[in-house]
């Protein structure tokens, strides 16, 4: 059996601090517990601030410490999303013993049966912290025969590469006997006495008679101490399930009056909704974003406790940098009622199945993904119903024969080409009804009477040159008047082609309607 421990040692700080706004990152910054300092950035350091101060010292050396505090809820998030990526990886993932102090912010990942598929363990690391690298936050990684050895190991792995691997209990007893014996959880009431023995060591207690420990401790130590080296097994653990809905939050640490803020703190919440997306093998399809307001901020009439923003997209993605924009431009365009101090994100809407493959020449499917993708960030800037297409309609009249309606999902999405080959407007027409006339793409919106000299109509004191026709289109009946008119193609001197028509039956219209009109232009 082997196992993988994720340890993350600034977990509380990190996730508090990713918090803040860019700019305050890089000031004095300390985590505080219920009197004194648990962590601080290098900024702060240097200013004399170190874990253990109380909050009065770290203060007084400095005035501009940006304090913030421990919450329990906000960090068991941020390991969650750990969870979830570790999950794309085994089935097999749960937490460390609670009763150890080394579970503390610690994933384990039974890993046997997924070593093969990855290519080996040094494979499966690789991957394993490119998946972790998007959640900004510090791993230690050790691996073990045993899953207690592994988590043991993690809180060891304070070295450059921050990483321990034991690949047999031989090794992995050469690895703990300089590991600290407080990061038993069973043996931290008798700390104190082992301590002042000269026992702070897995070695040093190791080497000591069993039976005499076994007198003075009892056997929950030793059983302990065995389980982790191997000797003992382990109880069953219970593993992480991933939830059917996915649900994040995350409070602010500053009011945000404008959505420019927001887009920061929004951000945040999206890499956890992809981790969570990608351990069941999915991909995104639509989201939402809630901002709770400031209730007491009202500046006349009801401010809503909560304004919603659904994300929704044409093809399903797990692409974060395309989220991201789509967020960006649909906060762009949000006005706040008042200030906004928590965002919470909501998904359950995804897409199953195996993911595409990268490609390496430019096909179809690549080409139409782009073309999703600038719609769906059209849409977010300008809204849905300003991203419009041209869709055929039942009627032989150039300016009835087509109709402008919003893109939709399935206009773009991977039900479009079923869509076009089942289309009603599409087969409206007979094939044999059909003209085989070229017809130009430029519509003028109303046809332009041309001035008549011998019969022959003139366009811009030149006379033209007809070159095709007549297509006759005789329709309009139910609708307006019957528009029955004969189509030509002509030519200009210098070239240019422009399409023509007269009514069919001059004597039968009213006057305005006689003569040659241009309808069209080819480009």
């Amino acid at each position: 059996m082997l196992w993988i421990a994720l340890h993350l040692p600034r977990l509380s700080f990190e996730s508090w601090l990713a918090v803040l706004p860019p700019d305050q990152r890089e000031q004095p910054a300390a985590l505080m517990g219920a009197r004194e300092v648990l962590m601080c950035n290098p900024a702060a350091q240097r200013l004399g601030v170190r874990p253990g101060l109380q909050r009065v010292t770290a203060l007084a050396l400095a005035p501009q410490l940006h304090l913030g505090q421990a919450d329990a809820a906000r960090d068991q998030q941020a390991l969650t999303s750990v969870a979830h990526v570790a999950l794309a990886f085994t089935p097999a993932v749960c937490w460390a013993d609670a009763s150890e102090s080394a579970a503390a912010h610690t994933v384990l990942l039974q890993v046997q049966a997924s070593l093969r598929y990855f290519g080996g363990l040094a494979a499966l690391l690789q991957r394993l912290r490119a998946a972790l690298a998007p959640l900004n936050c510090t791993v230690r990684f050790a691996s073990a025969p045993t899953a207690k050895g592994a988590a043991v190991l993690a809180c060891c792995a304070d070295n450059g590469s921050n990483e321990l691997h034991a690949a047999d209990l031989s090794q992995l007893e050469r690895l703990l006997d300089a590991a600290p014996l407080w990061l038993i959880g069973t043996g931290r009431p008798q700390w104190d006495q082992l301590d002042s023995m000269g026992l702070g060591t897995f070695g040093a207690l190791r080497r000591l008679p069993r039976q005499a420990l076994l007198r003075r401790f009892g056997p929950a130590l030793l059983d302990e101490i065995d389980t982790v080296l191997g000797a003992r097994c382990e109880s069953p653990p219970a593993w992480i399930t991933l939830p059917e809905t996915f649900e994040a939050r995350i409070e602010l640490q500053t009011r945000a009056d404008t959505t420019d803020q927001l887009l920061h703190g929004a951000q945040l919440l999206i890499e956890p909704l992809l981790a969570w997306a990608r351990a069941q093998q999915a991909r995104v399809r639509r989201c939402t974003l809630f901002m709770h307001h400031e209730r007491h901020r009202r500046q006349g009439g009801d401010v809503p406790a909560t304004t919603e923003l659904s994300i929704a997209l044409a093809e399903a993605s797990c692409d974060a940098t395309h989220l991201s924009v789509l967020l960006r431009e649909r906060l762009a365009h949000l006005s706040l009622p008042a200030p906004t101090l928590e965002l919470r994100l909501h998904c359950a809407d995804v897409v199953r199945g195996s993911l595409h493959s990268a490609e390496l020449f430019a096909s179809a499917r690549g080409e139409r993904e782009g073309l999703i993708r600038l719609i769906e960030r059209l849409q977010a800037r300008l809204g849905a119903q300003q991203v419009q297409r041209l869709l055929p309609v039942a009627d032989h009249r150039p300016e009835c024969d087509g109709a402008l309606h919003a893109v939709s999902a399935d206009a773009v999405g991977p039900a479009a080409s079923t869509a076009r080959r089942s289309s009603p407007a599409r087969h409206a027409m007979p094939e044999h009804g059909r003209s085989t006339a070229p017809r130009p793409l430029w519509l003028l919106n109303e046809p332009q009477r041309l001035p008549e000299r011998q019969s022959r109509p003139w366009l811009d004191g030149q006379p033209l040159q007809l070159l095709c026709g007549p297509e006759r289109i005789e329709a309009g009946w139910w609708d307006a008047p019957l528009a029955g008119r004969d189509y030509f193609i002509a030519q200009t001197p210098d070239g240019a082609l422009v399409w023509l028509y007269r009514a069919r039956l001059p004597l039968s219209v009213a006057e305005d309607a006689q003569g040659w009109f241009v309808h069209g232009r080819f480009g």
